[in-house]
């Protein structure tokens, strides 16, 4: 009896010491919230307790995610779309700049915008609000994309030139837009700078033919998705469900970042004139992923939105495999932060900089597997407890039947960077059936593919699909034929061949 006591002793003491050294990981009264008004996310690391996300304990709705391809980004930015649409009844709107998520959406029965196809966004629409607002807007792009900034005759050109657009067109400058008409384009902005040269007044003619030039790259015939009258409501596409900005047929970045300011700045203008409140859940959910253009630069409307807080039912979520392509003003601002695999020390670097998590967590980090995560939280009031913790695995919805490939763990630290260097390759069942047949594989090496992929959850390591396909007994030369179909160049080619040597 007398040992029975002891043991009982020795363990209500021992309880209590875990507790009083517990690592370093939120109460489960935080952790574990309404399962009717949060998400789940996955069970934390090291409690094993669930861990469901909501907006109602946090500075903000907003939530930037970080690592490679084939950590896990991509699955769970999905997930988390389909269970705030679940929860909350969320749209959700993807800027989606490499068509990623295009066969997940059409699967999902959302809705598809490709602009560069016979779709068009006239930056100068003014959404409710004053015309004068929207130049400022529009300079404000032009000052992120172009060097304009060290130009200021042509700065100054062009703004004059976009207000003296709005005028002609009868829209008082510093009031809100008439109702029903039709506001002017960068053709007309254009047009009307050219009349100035031909009238041969001007004291400086090369500066106004430079501020013509710089304008023409926006609005020539068959680049001007941004010169034409709208065919795209964005007000419209923030109650319209699920839905995928397709930006990957335009000419470069220049034109996608572009398209991406345009949709935050209309956005941002919407929910303001809307005031969406919080107390209703999430209304709207936008996407934005791999923007290193819009997300890096501090006078980008995505910074704005961060910083505009809990005022609106509206919420940003800022993805990259590089964490140093995303301003550390979103950093430091948003609610949420996913860290998953981080491949570069100069990348953890960055993060722990800009999060100020501790060595701890920046040593698992580094241990961190597929689908698993270090969490950042700012909750909205003080804590005595550490505001960033690890969960386990992130638990998201069946990929459906869409397969993913992806190529950063051969790719160098420079391609890496070089966000025309494509990391994740996605398809859906059909259209990688059908890339197959092309490059030469029989029924039976396709199956084997296929049944290959699904028991290791559809998404790949390059080289552990080629090293699959050539297990089937193809000719070698019928793989290369398929790695050069989906996009990959010699180079990299060669690497994931000599890989197989």
């Amino acid at each position: 009896m007398t040992l029975i006591r002891i043991q009982t002793l020795m363990s209500n003491e021992l309880s209590k010491r875990i507790f009083l050294s517990r690592p370093p990981e939120p109460p489960p009264e935080i952790l574990f919230n309404d399962p009717t008004n949060s998400i789940f996310v996955g069970t934390t690391k090291i409690f094993k307790v669930p861990f469901t996300w909501t907006f109602s304990n946090i500075t903000n709705p907003h939530i930037s995610v970080v690592g490679i391809t084939g950590a896990g980004k991509s699955f769970f930015v999905k997930t988390f779309l389909a269970r705030a649409s679940y929860i909350w009844n969320t749209n959700a709107i993807i800027i989606d700049w490499a068509g990623e998520y295009i066969s997940w959406v059409k699967q999902s029965g959302g809705k598809i915008v490709a602009l560069s196809k016979g779709d068009y966004l006239n930056i100068m629409d003014l959404s409710g609000i004053k015309p004068i607002d929207r130049a400022k807007q529009i300079m404000n792009s032009l000052d992120i994309l172009t060097d304009i900034a060290q130009y200021p005759e042509q700065r100054r050109l062009t703004s004059e030139a976009i207000e003296q657009a709005y005028l002609n067109m009868g829209f008082p400058l510093a009031s809100p837009p008439p109702p029903g008409k039709e506001p002017p384009t960068l053709k007309d902005v254009t047009k009307l700078l050219e009349e100035k040269l031909q009238e041969g007044t001007y004291a400086y003619p090369a500066e106004l033919e430079n501020t013509i030039y710089r304008l023409r790259q926006f609005s020539r015939e068959g680049e001007d998705y941004f010169a034409n009258k709208s065919t795209i409501d964005i007000g419209k596409l923030t109650s319209s469900g699920l839905v995928d900005l397709d930006l990957s047929s335009l000419p470069d970045e220049r034109f996608r970042a572009m398209a991406a300011l345009f949709i935050l700045q209309t956005l941002k203008e919407k929910m303001r004139l809307e005031s969406w409140s919080s107390s209703a859940g999430l209304k709207t959910l936008v996407v934005l992923d791999e923007a290193w253009k819009v997300a890096s630069d501090e006078r980008s409307d995505a910074v704005t939105i961060i910083r505009e807080g809990r005022k609106y039912s509206f919420g940003l979520i800022v993805a990259s495999q590089n964490p140093t392509d995303v301003n550390e003003a979103i950093f430091s601002n948003v609610g949420t932060t996913f860290m998953l695999r981080i491949r570069f020390e100069k990348f953890m670097n960055y993060l722990q900089g800009s999060l100020n998590f501790s060595d701890f967590i920046r040593s698992e980090i580094s241990k961190l597997g597929v689908g698993e995560a270090a969490i950042d939280m700012a909750f909205n009031t003080g804590v005595r407890f550490p505001n960033v913790f690890l969960v386990n695995k992130i638990v998201g919805e069946l990929p459906l039947d869409t397969y993913s490939i992806f190529t950063s763990d051969i790719l160098t630290e420079k391609e890496l960077s070089d966000t025309s260097v494509k990391k994740d390759y996605s398809f859906d069942k059909m259209s990688l059936t059908s890339i197959l047949i092309e490059s030469g594989y029989s029924s039976d090496a396709i199956s084997i593919i296929l049944n290959s992929l699904n028991e290791k959850g559809r998404h790949v390591d390059i080289r552990e699909f080629a090293k699959t396909a050539l297990s089937t007994g193809i000719n070698r030369q019928y793989l290369i034929g398929f790695l050069r179909s989906i996009g990959l160049n010699d180079t990299i080619i060669s690497r994931i061949m000599s890989y197989l040597s």
